[in-house]
């Protein structure tokens, strides 16, 4: 059999690019967390996400050097400050092993399922598998410790039913109970948002740079509110809403991580953030719930507006992978 040579495309190679730059991130925050930490049972999760994001940097390496595609810029250790005192306690740790791989299950995802090439979709397949075991794993260290709280419990039903009046969309007015899926779309949301507002709090500690403080503060502002209004809902609905997690941020006002990498990391949840909350949109049949979600789009979509004119301004913004000017090559004006 003859041997076909394919090209990567344009997918393939945007989703190895974000990849690239997503893991880059990631190596340097859990070398932080690990030099911190203390926990020996969270300790060997650390190690395994390391090990992990090290490896899909040597593999992504290797296929734009085998396509002469230049290697993006990572992030290093000298966006690390190891002599900074710890930020965060060990817990927090273990939160951004399970966020960062539930999440990552989700984007792996979409990544795997724009490939064809083969190296490229075994990239992603492994990836989605190593993210499904880190996140499994971290779920149940965060149960033994009795730190993860589970969405609300409701009756199992007891026969199949079917829909009939188009007043089961209706939020406005007389509302219907939130279905299962409404509720852990709900719940996920604000368990995210608990997630981002620990780590805006941690950072408005430790960043002294007027402009950047500021964008941290609004971020952290929109997930309260988000908080706030989804936990009404749920209370509402007398499902009584999120336990409160933890405050797992030291006292440490010193700063751990490069302005670089903490704008870059605000990037990539805002991204995060948004297809999720469009994702909810589309699963959710009550129109209050909908509303909610789009008016919170929007204003996610202005503040990642101002957090990439910000990289944009700072030099901090790699450029994607680009389709070249066919008008331009024309000399068409």
């Amino acid at each position: 059999m003859v041997k076909h040579s394919i090209r990567l495309s344009s997918a393939e190679i945007g989703s190895l690019w974000a990849a690239f730059i997503q893991d880059s991130m990631t190596i340097c925050l859990v070398k932080y967390f690990l030099h911190h930490n203390q926990d020996e049972e969270i300790k060997p999760l650390l190690d395994k996400a390391l090990k992990n994001a090290e490896g899909h940097i040597q593999q992504i390496s290797a296929i734009f050097t085998k396509e002469n595609i230049p290697i993006p810029d990572s992030f290093t250790d000298k966006d690390i400050n190891y002599s900074a005192p710890p930020l965060f306690y060990d817990m927090f740790g273990l939160t951004f092993v399970y966020m960062m791989n539930r999440l990552g299950m989700i984007n792996a995802g979409f990544l795997t399922a724009n490939a064809a090439r083969e190296d490229v979709l075994n990239f992603h397949l492994t990836t989605l598998n190593e993210a499904s075991l880190l996140y499994k794993a971290s779920t149940e260290l965060m149960l033994s410790k009795g730190v993860y709280d589970r969405s609300p419990m409701i009756p199992y039903p007891k026969q199949v039913e079917y829909i009939e009046k188009l007043s089961y969309l209706n939020g406005m007015i007389k509302k219907r109970p939130l279905n299962a899926i409404e509720i852990a779309e709900i719940f996920f949301n604000i368990e995210r948002n608990y997630f981002s507002m620990l780590l805006c709090t941690a950072l408005l500690q430790v960043v002294d740079d007027k402009e950047i403080k500021e964008f941290i503060k609004e971020g952290k502002e929109i997930s309260e509110k988000q908080i706030r209004v989804f936990q009404e809902i749920l209370v509402k609905e007398q499902l009584l809403g999120n336990t409160s997690t933890s405050m797992e941020v030291t006292d440490s006002t010193v700063l751990p991580f490069s302005n670089k990498l903490i704008v870059n990391l605000f990037h990539s949840l805002n991204s995060i953030d948004i297809t999720l909350l469009g994702h909810a949109i589309s699963v959710s049949m009550r129109t209050d719930l909908v509303a909610n979600y789009q008016k919170f789009i929007a204003e996610i979509l202005i503040y990642a507006g101002k957090g990439f004119n910000l990289l944009v301004e700072r030099g901090w913004s790699q450029q994607p992978p680009m389709a070249p000017n066919r008008r331009e090559l024309e000399n068409i004006k």
